[in-house]
């Protein structure tokens, strides 16, 4: 704008002068060898300034010639230079999409056309390829050659760690996040992960100056900076309570000042003013807190603030915690505890029967079968409250990440987030799904889970499981209806899967037999019955092959007769077992069934097949790894610098 500007208030004045010269008329003479040249002003004004164009025109020309080789490279080298950043952004467009080919192609252009020298992201295009392309271990020297570099050191630390985590390797990812931090303290990543690393360490004091940098450079709010303050001051009045009672006195106030609803923190700080023998000031801070949050160990702790109290006294205290928060279900839970334990056992029904009102769960009912127990012993009611407590919702917990602990901790077990655990309800366990279920809702058909060889042990089982069931009707009527079984909505809940069972052995079927023999009022089978019992059964066979192969070939039967003294088939059978049927079902019955897996096959069974097993040589407890061997020096993947 400024140009044009100029640019037309020279054309004005020049406008100006020429019409100057044209109102006022004049000669201009000019002597040269005894010749003299009478011009006008104006035509002389006109030549001196075409003279003055003619002269600049012809020094631009010169200086374009002169120059135009410098300018022909300047020109090439733009041009190399704009067509390597367009392959470097489309090279780390490419990677962060996961194509590694486009990004690899792109690397190598963008390294044809700039130097890796003076672009530092060619190196991060680079690296990134390398990991696209499953070479980690020369992803990792390029990112520790960019780590030597000033103008890189923060991009390669940051590649390092990122690496260091994904291998499962956390001493050297904490190795680069302090470089990191040291270098610069703004860095999110880099500040975080140390804090994270100081708290799992335990260096209560060392974490506590990481966050004031991080509330410095506003890498948190100032609400979170505080939160996490109080969370850390608690962990280390918690480290400090045995050893110095006066200094987890004062970290627990000042946690108290910046969260006064921390529930950890008020109780550390109770503790710590127990052991210094001021009682008043815990029951305060206690009371204090109850207000603001009433939590079931708050109550505990408060109950059992003086040690050697008498169990009517923890219950006047847990009353008079009560008072303070009347109408909530924590008040009455804790009453109700401390009644029990002092024998009131009609005032914890009746505080339990109110917190049953507003928050049914499992503690309740629990606590309401100890209280049966120590009070009638009815063990129908006692089930009863079990029963019903295997149903109810389960107690709050402190819960981080899925991970559910007994105690409050600073920081999660799982991701080491810092104020991770919250006071909640767990989540509930998933049941396993059932397939198949009918959609009319009536009795899925369970698949058979014993062999049919082992029919006999299932009938003795079944029998046991009658009796067994006879027994605990027995047991139910004479406890009273009331411990009966309630009766369940989905009749599969009650069905029971009988785990299959190994087939038995020759002596163990032959002794189940004798005992059912003897039950019957029978005689036990000696071997003569057992060979007389073997030709039946093989004259048994033989009529059913010959029945049917009659229905699969349209033949009449034919009837079989076993000698009795030999036990042979007569010649008809001999005929029917001369077909190809017959012989296809008699190799079939000579063919040993196949066992169940993990059964063991005795002796007089097979022999051939223990000799067998016998032969062959002791499987190694690890097959292809040598004890012997020496073994190898772990080689560290990172290098720490």
């Amino acid at each position: 704008m400024i140009r044009l500007l100029v640019f037309l208030a020279a054309v004005f004045a020049l406008g100006i002068g020429f019409s100057w010269l044209a109102d006022r008329p004049g000669t201009m003479v000019v002597t040269l060898d005894a010749m003299q040249y009478e011009v006008s002003l104006l035509v002389a004004a006109v030549a001196v300034v075409g003279v003055v164009a003619a002269i600049m025109l012809a020094w631009w020309v010169l200086k374009a010639i002169w120059t135009s080789p410098h300018r022909v490279s300047r020109f090439f080298r733009a041009r190399k230079r704009d067509r390597g950043y367009q392959s470097l952004s489309t090279g780390l467009i490419a990677a962060g999409a996961g194509d590694a080919v486009s990004a690899r192609r792109m690397s190598k252009q963008a390294q044809s056309n700039l130097s890796a020298d003076q672009e530092p992201l060619i190196h991060l295009l680079d690296a990134q390829t390398l990991l696209l392309e499953g070479d980690t271990e020369a992803a990792r020297k390029k990112f520790e050659a960019m780590a030597e570099d000033p103008e890189t050191r923060l991009l390669g630390l940051r590649g390092l760690y990122l690496e260091a985590q994904r291998m499962r390797e956390p001493e050297a990812a904490r190795h680069y996040a302090e470089k990191a931090a040291e270098l610069a303290p703004q860095l999110g990543w880099a500040s975080s992960a140390t804090l994270e690393a100081r708290t799992r360490e335990g260096d209560w004091g060392a974490a506590l100056a990481l966050l004031e940098k991080q509330a410095s450079t506003r890498q948190v709010g100032k609400d979170m900076a505080a939160r996490r303050r109080a969370v850390l001051l608690t962990a280390k009045a918690m480290a400090e309570a045995e050893a110095d009672p006066s200094a987890a006195r004062n970290d627990g106030q000042a946690a108290l000042r910046l969260a006064p609803d921390l529930v950890p923190a008020a109780i550390v700080t109770a503790r710590a003013f127990v052991r210094l023998n001021d009682l008043k000031k815990a029951a305060k801070i206690l009371e204090s807190v109850w207000k603001k949050e009433a939590h079931p160990e708050v109550a505990q702790a408060y109950v059992h603030l003086r040690p050697g109290d008498s169990v009517a006294d923890r219950l006047k205290r847990a009353e008079r915690l009560q008072a303070l928060r009347t109408y909530h279900r924590e008040s009455a839970y804790a009453v109700a505890r401390a009644a029990y334990d002092a024998g009131e056992y009609r005032l914890a029904r009746e505080k339990l029967e109110a917190v049953l009102k507003q928050d049914p769960r499992e503690g309740a009912y629990l606590l309401l079968a100890d209280i049966e127990e120590a009070e009638t012993g009815d063990q129908g009611r006692v089930r009863h409250w079990l029963s019903m407590a295997v149903r109810a919702p389960r107690d709050p917990a402190w819960t981080a990440d899925g991970y559910v602990s007994e105690h409050w901790a600073p920081f999660s077990p799982v991701t080491g987030r810092i104020d991770a655990f919250e006071w909640r309800v767990p989540v509930e366990r998933l049941g396993a799904v059932l397939d198949d279920r009918p959609a009319d809702g009536g009795v899925s058909v369970m698949p058979p889970a014993i062999a049919a060889g082992n029919r006999g042990d299932s009938i003795t089982g079944s029998v046991a499981a009658t009796s067994a069931a006879a027994s605990e009707a027995e047991r139910n009527a004479a406890d009273g209806n009331d411990g009966a079984r309630p009766a369940t909505a989905n009749p599969d809940d009650d069905i029971e899967i009988i785990p299959p069972a190994p087939a038995p052995d020759t002596d163990d079927r032959r002794r189940v037999d004798d005992e059912t023999q003897a039950v019957a009022g029978e005689e036990p089978a000696g071997p003569a019955d057992d060979g007389r019992k073997g030709a039946e059964a093989k004259k048994a066979e033989a009529q059913d092959k010959g029945a049917k192969l009659a229905a699969d070939t349209g033949a009449p039967a034919v009837a079989v007769a076993a000698d009795s003294g030999t036990g042979k088939a007569e010649e008809p059978a001999a005929l029917a077992s001369n077909t190809p049927a017959a012989a296809a079902a008699a190799r079939a019955a000579e063919q040993p069934a196949p066992l169940a897996e993990g059964v063991s096959v005795p002796d007089s069974v097979d022999p051939q097949r223990k000799a067998a097993s016998s032969e062959r040589p002791p499987v190694p407890d690890d097959p292809g790894v040598d004890p012997n061997a020496p073994q190898e020096e772990s080689v560290p993947r990172f290098r720490l610098f």
